[in-house]
C-alpha cells in the first residue's frame, strides 16, 4: 500500500471479495522526498486507509536495499551516459523480489498491488497483460516479471478505468479517493529536480551543442548526463527554422550533436545481452513481436534477432532510444501479453 488511491482501492476490493488481507507499505527512501510514494504523508495515508478497512498494516524497511539496487545504479548509469528507469528497477528488485520473498516466508498465498495491469490465462499459463485502460496501463513497468512471480500476483484494478477506481474509492469513503497520482521519481524532490540530485553525487558534464546541418556550435548545456538521444525539448531550432533533435551524446568529448528528425531515425535497436529477461521461454530468432520502450509510448512492431548481441528490426523507422532504457516485448497478435524485456545497449 503506497498511500495512493490505486493501492487503497485494491485492498478494499479484495476485502469486499472475502479475502483475508494484510496491508504492507515499503519504506524505501531515507532522504528528503516531496513526491512519489516515499514521503511521510504517503505512509501515513496508507496506515489510515488500512485502519479504516479494519486490516493489519505493516511497514517493511528496505532503505539500504533500495539505495544499493535502485539509487546507486541510477547515479552510476547517468555517469556512464545511460538513461535508466528507476521505477522498473524498484519493481523488479524490491517490490516483486524482496517483498515476494518475505510474503512467502510469512505464509501468504499471494501479493496484490494497485498497478493497472492484468494477470490472464494465455497459452495455458498466467501471463502479465495490458490493462483495459490504455491511458493508465502499467504493464510496461512490470515487464521484467517472470512466471513464478506472475502466478502469485493479484492485480484487482486491471479491468477498470482510473475514473472507475476513483468512484470506488469515493463509494468506500477512502481518504485517498481524490489524491493526485504521483508523477516523479520518488527519491528526487520535485522542487529540486534531477540535475541537483545528481550534481550532489557526481560531477556533471558541461557540453557544447553541435548542429550537424550547419557544422556549427549552437549552444551549451550544463549537464550532458540529462540529455537523451531523440530529445527535442530544450533544443533550439536550426538557422533554417526546422526543429533539431539530439542525435548523439558524447560525455567524453563533451559534445552533443543535433540534426533534423529525418536524419536521426533508426530501423534497429541493439540490446544488452545480460539484460534479456523472459516471462517463460526465450524468444526465438526471427520471432515477430510488439514493442514498447516508454511508460506510455506507442507500440511498435518488430522482429527479434538472437545472437551474440541480440537486436530488434523495426517495421517502421522511429526516433532513437536512449541506451539503458527498457524495451518490453509483447505478443505480435494482440500486443497485450508480456513476453519479456531487455535494455537498449550503447
Amino acid at each position: 500500500m503506497s498511500g495512493g488511491v490505486d493501492s487503497s482501492v485494491a485492498a478494499a476490493l479484495l476485502k469486499e471479495a472475502g479475502h483475508d488481507i494484510v496491508g504492507a507499505t515499503l519504506k524505501l527512501w531515507g532522504g528528503a522526498s516531496d513526491s512519489g510514494c516515499c514521503s511521510v504523508s504517503d505512509v501515513d495515508d496508507a496506515r489510515r486507509v488500512a485502519h479504516s478497512l479494519g486490516i493489519d498494516h505493516h511497514i517493511f524497511n528496505y532503505t539500504s536495499e533500495f539505495e544499493a539496487a535502485v539509487v546507486k545504479p541510477f547515479v552510476q548509469d547517468h555517469a556512464a551516459g545511460l538513461t535508466p528507469n528507476p521505477c522498473i528497477e524498484c519493481n523488479r528488485v524490491i517490490k516483486f523480489d524482496l517483498l515476494f520473498e518475505r510474503a512467502e516466508r510469512l505464509g501468504f498465498d499471494a501479493v496484490a498491488t494497485g498497478h493497472h495491469a492484468l494477470v490472464e490465462e494465455w497459452r495455458g499459463r498466467p501471463t502479465l497483460t495490458r490493462s483495459v485502460d490504455p491511458l493508465k496501463d502499467q504493464s510496461y513497468v512490470l515487464g521484467y516479471l517472470q512466471g513464478p512471480t506472475i502466478a502469485k500476483l493479484m492485480l484487482p484494478l486491471g479491468g477498470m478505468t482510473k475514473e472507475e477506481v476513483r468512484r470506488h474509492a469515493e463509494r468506500l469513503e477512502l481518504r485517498t479517493w481524490n489524491k493526485p497520482d504521483s508523477q516523479d521519481v520518488c527519491f528526487i524532490e520535485a522542487s529540486r529536480g534531477r540535475e541537483e540530485f545528481l550534481g550532489q553525487r557526481i560531477e556533471l558534464t558541461t557540453a557544447e551543442i553541435y548542429d550537424r546541418v550547419t557544422d556549427a556550435v549552437v549552444g551549451q548545456v550544463p549537464a550532458a548526463e540529462l540529455v537523451t538521444v531523440g530529445q527535442r525539448r530544450g533544443i533550439a531550432p536550426g538557422m533554417d527554422g526546422e526543429r533539431r533533435y539530439v542525435a548523439k551524446v558524447d560525455l567524453r568529448s563533451r559534445r552533443i550533436e543535433v540534426d533534423k528528425i529525418d536524419k536521426i531515425m533508426i530501423e534497429r535497436l541493439t540490446l544488452r545481452p545480460d539484460s534479456l529477461n523472459f516471462a517463460y521461454e526465450p524468444l526465438s530468432d526471427g520471432e515477430r513481436i510488439s514493442l514498447q520502450w516508454s511508460a506510455h509510448g506507442r507500440p511498435v512492431s518488430a522482429t527479434f534477432h538472437d545472437g551474440h548481441v541480440p537486436w530488434l528490426e523495426l517495421d517502421v523507422p522511429a526516433r532513437p532510444v536512449a541506451a539503458g532504457q527498457s524495451v518490453i516485448f509483447y505478443d505480435a497478435e494482440s500486443g497485450r501479453h508480456v513476453l519479456g524485456a531487455a535494455q537498449v545497449g550503447l
